[in-house]
């Protein structure tokens, strides 16, 4: 009978623990499904509707992936179509970029504290906006956290210090507008920290120093200023990316094991240590557009591993040693428009096909067109010197007229502000306030209900300039008259020219013929619209020229289009046989192919509108001196001859954001399968391929 009663006892726990388990799930469920309404039901997420499965057995996709663990949801992985960057974002909602103005970023972080086993979340792209919530710290189990690509604003909240299993903080591309937090330090495991492309101001937190773990620091593209610390303590780190600030420091000592330091574009002072001649993983350095000063150390060109050094414009002068010598992998070298002098050594002034050198713009002691005198140097550099005391004196007055202009200023705004509210938002904070309904206040809906002109409109990303529209005499001269030495080739895209500009900076210039289809106001449009597609792996439309020759009734404009220049070739190159020595290896490969998809991805998803039909092809692939994939010659059918015939039969603008994407497809498949098959195929066609392909099979199916 006791057996009896026991058994019993056994079976009712068990069937009373069986809806325990099964609310635990639905419970997690109806958390991602009121995720889904609060990002206002994004496409990557349609999967989820009328969906009554298990939400663990999704199948993954580039755009969600949902991982689970003792039925708790533990990867959750979402990704959007929203532009991150619009011109001026001042903390409201955007039509067509943010989500709307009744989203509340609180309430969405109150719902996500709701799955308490994450380890891993990322929401990128989804137009999120609002001060990121302290609730966030709920997700104590958080080794993975990206959020990045949104129009997050106000500082990082300091109760993220508390999630000490974070491995990964990316908040990269948003508009996060206070310092650069002073806690990460306790955020012990932390080795990944990307806050680039912000608004973060103030100085570098010596406290992150302190995180011996951290292998990635990337905080590029902000307002920080002052001194940068000693980095030797960081013995993990590989890479330090702050290019783009107001750092005034002198170049601080950096760890042994550095792989990759860019520090250009801010204000770094002094001479360059001797210290980082001894970097021996040391492979990419960047120290352009500072103040440097002194000889560099001979021994940064002979590092073991270091392929690219840029240390153009500075105040670097002196002579470097006769016997200078460079290190095996060193394949790009900028030292222009420096003050240096003497010879150039016979390492950098060689002219193979191994390494590029930059060197105009100094007072090196050869037969160039491009260097001064060496007079010149050293009437810049004395003078730069006797400007030294001069500045400390100036510095006194301009600082004690500042003082008095302040204090007159400050009574002037005291009185403004009796009579009129400020209606900016406070530096720390965007403020979330009523969208204003006066008469001035219509700008968002008219860009919102446009058509094509206001979405290409759109597309300009914050702090970056118009495109640049150059004259016919500008490009002759950046050309030498369109000189055949240099010429780089023509295709069924016209010919395509090297041209130095006035500022030094080298571009690539296609020359093409458009049929006179549209209007001239028509055509520059488009061709704004190519400008504002900023991606890395995509070669930028610097600016254009239309050339009309003056004959409204011609039938032909001729357009040259004004690219960055991109040095290392393109990708078909690297796959020919015909230079074994330069064919790369799977994993290079891979990279390439990578950096490619997510370039094609960007031109169908992430503009408005989408960018079809790109004349994807293995040479319309260049790499830069890293080797980093950039994709040219896309949004072609834009401007050209087939964009016009489909705007001649009345379908005008609506082709643009059509959902054919199939022959991107099949090229990009077809580029894969050349990367695949290598060098015995290259250049020989894509019949031949085909045909080749179609044996292998027949041959493998008849055995």
């Amino acid at each position: 009978m006791r057996l009896f009663y026991l058994l019993i006892s056994v079976i009712l726990s068990w069937v009373l623990c069986l809806p325990s388990t099964h609310e635990l799930q639905t419970s997690q469920s109806q958390v991602l499904l009121q995720l889904r309404k609060h990002l206002e039901y994004p496409s990557s997420l349609e999967i989820w509707e009328n969906y009554y499965g298990d939400f663990c057995n999704l199948s993954s996709s580039a755009h969600m992936s949902i991982s689970c663990q003792d039925d708790s949801v533990t990867e959750l992985k979402i990704m959007g179509d929203k532009l991150f960057n619009v011109n001026d974002f001042n903390g409201f909602a955007i039509p067509n970029h943010t989500l709307s103005e009744s989203f509340s970023i609180d309430s969405f972080v109150t719902t996500l504290s709701r799955l308490p086993s994450l380890r891993v979340l990322s929401l990128v792209s989804l137009g999120i906006w609002g001060p990121l919530s302290d609730k966030i710290h709920r997700l104590s189990s958080l080794e993975f956290l990206d959020l990045s690509s949104n129009f997050i604003f106000g500082s990082v909240p300091p109760k993220i210090s508390t999630m000490v299993k974070l491995h990964t903080l990316t908040l990269e591309d948003n508009y996060f507008n206070d310092t650069v937090p002073d806690w990460l330090d306790s955020l012990s495991n932390l080795t990944i920290l990307s806050l680039k492309n912000n608004r973060l101001k103030g100085r570098f937190p010596s406290s992150i120093c302190r995180i011996k773990t951290l292998t990635v620091i990337a905080l590029s593209n902000n307002e920080l200023s002052g001194n940068l610390p000693d980095m030797d303590t960081l013995i993990s780190l590989r890479v330090l990316d702050l290019r783009e600030n107001h750092i005034d420091s002198e170049l601080p000592m950096m760890p042994q094991g550095l792989v990759t330091a860019l520090l250009s574009k801010n204000s770094f002072s002094g001479e360059i240590p001797a210290q980082f001649g001894h970097l021996g993983q040391l492979q990419h350095l960047d120290l352009s557009f500072n103040y440097l000063s002194g000889t560099p150390p001979s021994a940064l060109f002979s590092l073991p591993n270091i392929s690219y050094l840029n240390l153009a414009s500075n105040m670097l002068s002196g002579a470097f040693p006769d016997q200078l010598n460079c290190g095996g992998k060193l394949g790009f070298v900028d030292i222009s428009n420096n003050k240096l002098t003497g010879d150039l050594p016979s390492c950098l002034s060689s002219t193979s096909n191994e390494r590029v050198v930059e060197f105009n713009g100094n007072c090196f002691s050869i037969d160039s067109q491009h260097q001064h005198q060496a007079s010149y140097c050293k009437e810049a550099l004395a003078s730069s010197k006797q400007s030294g005391g001069r500045e400390t004196v100036m510095v006194v007055g301009v600082i004690s007229g500042a003082v008095l202009v302040l204090v007159l200023l400050a009574f002037a705004v005291l009185s403004f502000r009796r009579r009129y509210r400020s209606r900016t938002f406070e530096h720390n904070i965007f403020a979330k306030a009523v969208p204003d309904n006066s008469p001035n206040g219509f700008c968002s809906e008219l860009i919102a209900n446009a058509r094509f002109i206001s979405e290409a409109a759109k597309l300009e990303t914050h702090g970056a300039s118009v495109s640049r529209i150059f004259s016919l005499e500008q490009l002759k001269e950046a050309t030498n008259n369109f000189d055949l030495s240099m010429f780089l080739g023509e295709g069924s895209m016209g010919k395509l020219y090297k041209g130095k500009l006035e500022n030094g900076t080298y571009v690539a210039i296609r020359s093409l013929t458009i049929l006179k289809k549209y209007s001239i106001q028509n055509l520059k449009v488009r061709l704004d619209f190519l400008s504002k597609l900023h991606h890395p792996h995509l070669v930028g439309l610097l600016g254009y020229c239309i050339d009309s020759g003056g004959q409204d009734d011609s039938s032909g404009n001729r357009i040259f289009l004004i690219n960055e220049y991109v040095s290392s070739g393109n990708y078909r190159t690297y796959l020919s046989e015909n230079c074994p020595e330069k064919v790369l290896k799977w994993s290079d490969r891979l990279a390439i192919l990578i950096g490619v998809a997510k370039a094609v991805h960007f031109l169908h998803t992430g503009v408005i509108p989408g960018c079809f039909n790109n004349r994807l092809k293995t040479n319309n692939i260049l790499l830069d001196e890293h080797r980093i994939a950039k994709l040219s010659d896309y949004g072609m059918s834009i401007i050209t001859e087939e964009s016009e015939k489909l705007e001649a039969k009345g379908e005008g603008t609506k082709s643009w954001n059509s959902t054919n994407m199939e022959g991107d497809v099949y090229n990009f498949g077809f580029i894969l399968l050349e990367s695949l098959v290598g060098p015995i195929v290259s250049g020989k066609g894509e019949t031949f391929l085909l045909n080749e392909m179609v044996c292998k099979n027949f041959c493998c199916n008849e055995f």
